[in-house]
């Protein structure tokens, strides 16, 4: 992890030689001590977007001017994204809140490159200091780090490649990432699977020659119990209902619900938040082949519920009926699922917003939790008009209804539905907007995974242990 820390600004240490960015969307210099000096001593030239850039530099700082309307955490991961190319950056913040440094800190790391082993990177910088107040000195802003290294770390997974990561490479990474936590991992292959009722998850996988697993991770914090379940499908043919070539690429992004929840129950842990979680990823690969689920065939779910399976690229929400279904059996306070589920989602809301769906107080608690940790997600209905789409002539429900192209994402939140107790706590997230990015960076994300979510979900359970 590159280094974060909090100096002051009447350091001496701090060489006052650069002002950027033409990126962030602010104005970078204004009303800063000493700014005519230094632009005057290294030869800098003002821009018209009120920026200056100092050439040369082994170190820059960046400086934020006074503003009220600082977006802290998008402004620090801006700011370290444009200097990545040096080995040492200087961030002036020294306006900022106990709050907004945090979050400064967190964007210091979120807002560069996603490390990546398939080629070489073009990020040298490792040292970020922080510019802050003299008071906020002795800020504790480990927190923010480990929780921007988890995010991190989710997108790592994120972007692996299939042939990198299946089902059990999956399942082994988690036992590996949940060492030296307070948390327990448990793995299901194929036999425990069908001992365990998990018609969906093995319906899905079966045509795969890399067997479906389901990962339960459970950290015992106490107060409320809150059950995450995460879509992790690591590759998405479409199955027999193959998907067009340019639809098909990218498709390696489709196990990003499993990779958040993961990633938000271990940070979870991390802070020792005092909550209990169990977080169920349901994971299989989606492929065709002879022993493929057929559109037609019928599969029993957890619940005992059957489903005609019309559409082998409606899987995702296969898998996750048995994931909710065995929360459900559980009785835990509030279930929120996340799901890169419908393109019917990016549609709908675009590929910045995440759409939430569901019944009880988890909606209102997730909507809430995601202003906070300034996530964007729009609450969407669940009509009841919609409900008779999923009905079949052969079994208790479809997967989908074919031919029709309305609502797609609010009828799989229908289905996803099925699952769930009519009066429980429940919220359903599509995240198949936000999940991949695949402009250029903006903010605190970077091109490819984004991590959305996950700050989300650990600020419910923070704001659920203070309820």
């Amino acid at each position: 992890m590159r280094k974060v820390t909090l100096v002051s600004a009447s350091s001496e240490n701090i060489k006052h030689v650069a002002l950027a960015l033409t990126d962030t969307g602010f104005v970078t210099a204004m009303n800063y001590e000493g700014l005519s000096e230094a632009i005057g001593q290294y030869g800098a030239s003002k821009k018209q977007d009120s920026s200056v850039q100092v050439p040369l530099a082994d170190k820059i700082l960046i400086i934020t001017g006074v503003g009220d309307n600082i977006a802290y955490r998008e402004f620090a991961a801006s700011a370290s994204r444009a200097g990545k190319r040096k080995p040492a950056l200087s961030i002036d913040i020294s306006a900022a809140t106990e709050s907004e440094v945090m979050a400064a800190a967190e964007g210091c790391l979120l807002g560069l490159d996603t490390p990546n082993k398939y080629k070489d990177s073009d990020v040298a910088l490792q040292e970020i200091e922080l510019v802050v107040n003299e008071e906020l000195l002795g800020l504790e802003i480990t927190p923010a780090l480990n929780l921007a290294s988890r995010i991190i770390a989710a997108r790592e997974i994120i972007n692996s490649p299939a042939n990198d990561l299946w089902p059990e490479k999956l399942a082994e990474l988690a036992v590996a990432q949940s060492a030296g936590l307070p948390v327990t991992v448990e793995v299901w292959d194929e036999a425990k699977l069908e001992q365990e009722r998990c018609g969906g998850i093995l319906g899905v996988g079966i045509g795969s020659d890399r067997g479906p697993r389901l990962i339960k991770i459970t950290y015992n914090g106490g107060g409320k119990h809150l059950g995450l379940v995460g879509k992790g499908i690591t590759f998405d043919t479409g199955g027999l209902s193959l998907k067009p070539a340019d639809l098909m690429v990218g498709m390696k992004y489709d196990m990003a619900g499993a990779a958040t929840v993961m990633a938000a129950i271990f940070a979870i842990a991390e802070k020792g938040i005092a909550v209990t979680v169990t977080a169920i990823l349901c994971v299989a690969e989606n492929m065709p082949s002879g022993r493929a689920t057929r559109p037609g065939d019928v599969l029993k779910l957890r619940n005992g519920k059957t489903v005609e399976v019309l559409n082998t690229d409606a899987e995702g929400r296969l898998v996750m009926a048995d994931g909710l279904a065995i929360l459900s059996e559980m009785k835990v306070d509030h279930i929120v699922d996340v799901a890169t589920l419908t393109g019917a989602a990016r549609i709908a809301l675009g590929t910045r917003y995440a759409g939430v769906m569901g019944h009880g107080p988890a909606v209102n608690l997730v909507c809430s939790a995601a202003k906070a940790a300034s996530e964007l997600m729009w609450e969407m209905p669940l009509p009841e008009e919609l409900r008779p789409l999923l009905d079949s002539d052969i079994a208790d429900l479809a997967n989908v209804k074919i031919g029709n192209r309305a609502g797609g994402m609010l009828i799989a939140g229908w289905f996803l539905s099925e699952f769930v107790d009519k009066d429980s706590s429940w919220a359903h997230i599509d995240i198949a907007g936000p999940a991949d990015n695949e402009g250029a960076p903006y903010g605190s994300v970077p091109k490819g995974a984004s991590g959305v979510a996950i700050r989300t979900l650990v600020q419910m359970a923070d704001e659920l242990a203070k309820n």
